[in-house]
């Protein structure tokens, strides 16, 4: 197959730090090129993934970061750049409702955000004439609404993640420094539990500092190391050295690439069941999981005794690249088999 991908603008594919949608990305332009075929990748300019991309298209502003003048932009030279391909996978939220595409080539779309209510409107709409995929099971229940053709969950590439010994006497945190992704909580968690806590965070734009300042700074303590912005070697062996991930996320979050990259790494995750954590996390198994803070305080101490090859294998069981690049080309072969004509029919 001739396969165009579409990235959003603001980040390389693949990042250099913070980027969960740009490494799903390029784990899938790696993986459908190492199957044999051919991928046209239009992605920010100064990305790296080791495909043909579609040439000038210049970086967004990270600072403009979802809005849809950037990406809309760069969806518009995108799309006349991948006429010719036989499939089309748009990871943008703009892209979707383009309507200036070729119209015989068959869209895919990922949901890569909550959807609320507003969103899900969107992507209703966006379904008509786009496959839309979601990412878990907890995404498209929560969106009835939404024709989904797939859920497809994310996977790493493990052949370079090592699995640590969890020795290092502390616990973790990764993510954007957001109150929805629970720094507060995670402090008051290892501190309840006595065990000192590393953070490792995006802390860029201008909410992410604030939150930062008004409630976390005030919250440090000679418990708490802040690591900042990580590289994916300083991550993998942040985790490997944990005795958990604690991610006691306060949103109904869509999948969760921490936590996988946690497992990977041999490293349970303690958290609050919400959004796909429950569809990752095995209670009792890879890891412990509680909306009561209080109990996952009490538990902490308890994930050092899991299995961490039990972690691990749940990650090459469930969430490989090679099982995502395989699930995506699945769809990508249905779609292509039913033919323009019927794929006309079906969009009304």
């Amino acid at each position: 197959m001739r396969i165009g991908l579409i990235a959003p603008p603001w980040f390389p594919v693949p990042p250099t730090g913070y980027g969960g949608t740009e490494s799903v990305v390029d784990l899938l332009a790696r993986g459908f090129a190492d199957a044999g075929h051919q991928v046209l990748l239009a992605a920010a300019a100064d990305s790296r993934c080791p495909v043909p991309q579609v040439p000038g298209l210049e970086r967004a502003d990270a600072d403009l970061l979802g809005w849809t003048r950037s990406e809309l932009h760069h969806v518009i030279r995108a799309y006349r750049a991948l006429d010719g391909v036989d499939l089309i996978h748009d990871h943008t939220l703009a892209g979707p409702l383009y309507l200036y595409r070729p119209r015989a080539t068959p869209v895919v779309t990922t949901v890569h955000n909550l959807l609320t209510p507003d969103l899900a409107e969107i992507y209703r709409v966006a379904a008509q004439e786009t496959a839309v995929v979601a990412i878990s099971r907890n995404q498209a229940a929560n969106a009835p609404a939404i024709d989904f053709a797939r859920v497809i969950h994310h996977g790493l590439d493990i052949s370079d993640v090592p699995v640590g010994d969890g020795r290092g006497g502390y616990v973790c945190f990764l993510g954007r420094m957001n109150p929805d992704k629970g720094p507060a909580e995670a402090i008051r968690i290892a501190r309840a539990a006595g065990i000192p806590l590393k953070i490792a965070t995006k802390m860029r734009e201008r909410t992410e500092l604030e939150y930062f300042a008004n409630v976390i700074k005030p919250m440090l303590g000679p418990d708490v190391e802040l690591c900042g912005e990580v590289t994916a070697a300083e991550k993998y062996a942040l985790l490997g050295g944990a005795v958990a991930l604690l991610n006691p996320i306060q949103w109904a979050e869509p999948f969760g690439l921490v936590m996988i990259e946690s497992l990977a790494a041999g490293t349970p995750v303690v958290g609050t069941p919400r959004g796909a954590a429950p569809e990752i996390v095995d209670d009792g198994v890879t890891g412990y999981l509680s909306a009561d803070l209080d109990t996952l305080a009490a538990v902490l101490p308890r994930a050092a005794r899991l299995d961490r090859r039990a972690c691990r294998a749940a990650v090459e069981e469930r969430f490989t690249a090679t099982r995502m690049v395989r699930d995506h080309l699945r769809l990508y072969r249905d779609l292509l088999a039913r033919g323009p004509a019927v794929r006309a029919a079906a969009a009304g």
